[in-house]
């Protein structure tokens, strides 16, 4: 038993390696292309287009791993069947558990790698390829605009205005007002021309701050060349006001949307669905073994193309589900963990109605 499971796991992991590699390249490809103008209008070098591939290759495997993983198992068992080996297994004892096992043995080492790119491996990749793309991709003011005209709501009824940042440097910012409040009267106003974080002291540092303290009948009027304020806002929590999910590892991720629900903030769907689908989206590999094996272990007509066609079909079908479902999440209409997970359940489902019905 242990040489046939030898062998079944060696065929398996050589298919699943060729079409991994397969669907990487041609991603690589149709990437290229689409950036072509913009490699060539920003006169790249080989090795900075290099590394920039080299760097979409762990989201890429993320999103190809569940065809590839459901091609190879459609693969092998179908080339089983189609070659009598399959039989002659059965006719041994052997049953259909059996016959997932060394399957789903190299289903589970997929989903171990999976997990460690979702978590850790690609967020870090995406950081960079998001910092390449804002670089020479993206047009110049874009990366402007989502630093401009920031309004954050400070703890003691405070409200701070923000007229830029610079995106290479969140302890620094440019034309800053803060107001308090008390209901909807304004009790006082600091404007300044600019305001940088002091890391020692854990203060900002006004500059150029006029002070102006309203009462019922009039206004106090101070101008101070440097005035220190303490704020919650710090460098780094502005920085992840325009931090993508993607970018986020596991643990980041989590004391991210824990804070911010505590906060009381709305909006925090597309956040979570995406933080659930990181876990998620690692098992699909797992279920879909389920499928293929069990689908490929009978003869049918049509041979290799129509194995091809089935597995090619059932991948995007479920990557489509999975985009589809995610978009209903992001937008409230269903709960986030159910968002990441219902396309896994749906297709565990079906696995496992066509499991039952290839059991002796």
């Amino acid at each position: 038993m242990k040489i046939l499971y030898r062998y079944i796991f060696g065929q398996f992991a050589k298919a699943f390696f060729f079409s991994s590699l397969v669907f990487v390249s041609l991603f690589i490809l149709i990437t290229a292309v689409e950036r072509l103008d913009a490699i060539m209008d920003n006169h790249l070098t080989l090795l900075e287009v290099i590394r920039f591939f080299l760097l979409t290759i762990p989201a890429t495997l993320l999103i190809t791993s569940p065809i590839s993983t459901l091609l190879a198992s459609i693969l092998v068992s179908g080339k089983l069947s189609l070659s009598s080996e399959l039989p002659a297994i059965r006719s041994a004892g052997v049953n259909m558990r059996q016959l997932l096992t060394p399957f789903l043995f190299g289903g589970l080492l997929i989903l171990g790698m999976n997990l460690l790119t979702a978590w850790w491996i690609a967020p870090a990749a995406f950081s960079e390829t998001h910092l390449f793309e804002q670089r020479y991709y993206i047009k110049s003011d874009s990366r402007a605009k989502e630093n401009q005209n920031i309004h954050l709501l400070e703890p003691g009824n405070k409200m701070v205005a923000i007229g830029n940042v610079d995106p290479d440097d969140y302890s620094t910012l440019n034309l800053v007002s803060i107001e308090e409040f008390r209901g909807a009267r304004v009790l006082s106003r600091i404007d300044a021309s600019s305001m940088r974080y002091d890391k020692k002291e854990k203060v900002w540092i006004m500059r150029s701050a006029s002070t102006r303290v309203f009462t019922e009948n009039n206004e106090a009027f101070r101008f101070e060349p440097s005035k220190s304020v303490k704020l919650a806002l710090s460098p780094s929590s502005l920085k992840e006001l325009h931090l993508h999910p993607d970018e986020m590892d596991i643990i980041h991720h989590y004391r991210y949307l824990s804070e911010k629900q505590k906060a009381g903030l709305a909006g925090l769907e597309p956040s979570m669905v995406a933080f659930h689908t990181k876990t998620s989206m690692p098992f699909a590999s797992l279920i879909l073994i389920m499928i293929g094996v069990p689908l490929s272990a009978k003869k049918k007509r049509g041979g290799l193309a129509s194995e091809i066609t089935i597995s090619l079909f059932a991948g995007f079908l479920y990557l489509g589900l999975q985009k589809t479902v995610a978009m209903a999440g992001n937008q409230g209409a269903i709960n986030p963990l159910l968002a990441a997970w219902l396309p896994n359940l749906l297709f565990l489902g079906i696995g496992y109605v066509i499991y039952k019905t290839t059991l002796d």
